[in-house]
């Protein structure tokens, strides 16, 4: 008997399933409709009459593939938070596993996330834990999502692991949004001053260059490398943005499969004046709130720790932490291979070290993180005020240089006269 239910559940694994739509009645003769999975029409309307909804002939309809293709969006990072949180809510409620998903898969606003869920949603009301509902979906739930979520179900306390979790992720993404902050501005800045540049250069200088052939005089040195500079990316334009669109394109390549490439980034930007200082904090914050939220779930600090090096954001801090894993393992306390890491700053150090004596590291972590995380945040801000002036004087320099080169020989004209 087992191994048929085993052969089925593989046969439905490997089938395709498709969206059907469907109007109808229930028991009590109310109109409802609703969207249900299935790998043909027959299957459909069971799972239909199974829900006790009485459907007449013609009202179940395949949804068009390339329909809803058109429609979906992709799920980002902050729709994978609100979901920890809605469910971890029902959770907390009382509301069973799969009747929250139900209700927050069609409930979405987001046509892949609810696709999403109801695929989730499916595979747990055919005997998958929540855990291996969640692990086919790996590009969204990461190793250390499921590992949380598995902790939670062994040990019976999975409404409690679900709200951790929903705050772990909460916190991730307002720090992160809090680092976008911090590289927007001045990326911004310096993208609309290379567009107003190019502009002045190929459409406002050639207008001058006119004009100056008639003088008949002697140009200032300025104002000759300015027209040199726009009649070069007047010929050349198109090659300049081929090397420019060629520029990005391997920057992201080399990002994406070039590990070295990664850890020389990751290095370099650790370094920045003040904007080094905020993604160190970061990576702490990052740090000790994972460990804090695995550890608070029971799960082993060897085993948690291999979760936190893929979840620090920053490869130098992710491989220091692999290091500290092996350190640990062998027997080493964790503040002492911390101390060794050279990363840490000595408060976080001590906290730890106060954690390990007293049997409250998860606590101890969790102040850590909220304290970094408040700095990370003052530090945005005071970077925002910091750039400010630098970035007018940027566009001061570049935009009212162009602007003199442009007038010194008409002011030298009227001098003459």
């Amino acid at each position: 008997m087992a191994q048929v239910q085993q052969k089925n559940k593989k046969k439905t694994k490997g089938t395709k399933l498709y969206t059907f739509t469907w109007e109808g009645k229930d028991q009590r003769g109310n109109k409802i409709k609703g969207e249900t999975k299935a790998a043909n029409m027959t299957i459909a309307k069971a799972e239909v009459r199974k829900q006790g909804v009485i459907v007449r002939p013609g009202a179940i309809k395949k949804k068009s593939e390339l329909f809803s293709a058109s429609k979906k969006k992709s799920i980002k990072a902050a729709d994978i938070a609100v979901f920890s949180r809605q469910l971890a809510t029902m959770m907390g409620a009382g509301v069973p596993l799969v009747q929250a998903f139900d209700i927050v898969g069609k409930g979405h606003e987001n046509p892949s996330m609810q696709e999403m869920l109801m695929s989730i949603k499916a595979d747990i009301e055919q005997g998958s834990t929540l855990a291996e509902g969640l692990a086919k979906h790996p590009r969204h739930f990461d190793e250390l999502f499921i590992n949380l979520i598995n902790a939670g179900e062994q040990s019976g306390a999975l409404e409690t692991l679900l709200d951790k979790i929903a705050t772990y992720k909460e916190k991730t993404e307002s720090l992160k949004k809090k680092i976008k902050k911090a590289l927007f501005y001045p990326a911004a800045v310096v993208v609309v001053a290379i567009i107003v540049t190019s502009i002045l250069l190929l459409f406002v200088v050639p207008q001058f260059e006119e004009i100056f052939a008639n003088f008949g005089a002697q140009l200032p040195a300025f104002t000759k490398f300015v027209i040199e500079l726009s009649n070069l990316l007047s010929t050349y334009w198109y090659f300049v943005l081929f090397l420019l669109v060629v520029a990005v394109v391997a920057f992201f390549e080399a990002k994406r499969r070039s590990h070295k490439f990664n850890h020389f980034l990751d290095r370099l930007i650790l370094k920045v004046p003040v904007l080094g200082m905020i993604m160190n904090k970061a990576a702490v914050a990052r740090f000790s709130r994972t460990l804090a939220t695995m550890f608070a779930a029971g799960v082993p600090l060897v085993d948690a720790l291999t979760s936190v090096a893929g979840a620090a954001g920053n490869i130098v801090y992710s491989n220091a932490i692999i290091n500290i894993r092996e350190d640990v393992a062998t027997g080493q306390q964790l503040q002492q291979s911390m101390k060794q890491a050279g990363l840490f700053p000595n408060m976080v150090v001590q906290m730890v070290a106060i954690g390990e004596e007293s049997g409250a590291l998860d606590s101890m972590l969790t102040k850590v993180a909220d304290f970094y995380e408040e700095e990370v945040d003052a530090a945005v801000d005071g970077l925002s005020s910091l750039i400010e002036p630098l970035i007018m004087a940027f566009l001061g320099v570049v935009v009212g240089g162009l602007v003199v080169a442009m007038y010194l020989p008409i002011f030298q004209l009227g001098s003459v006269i």
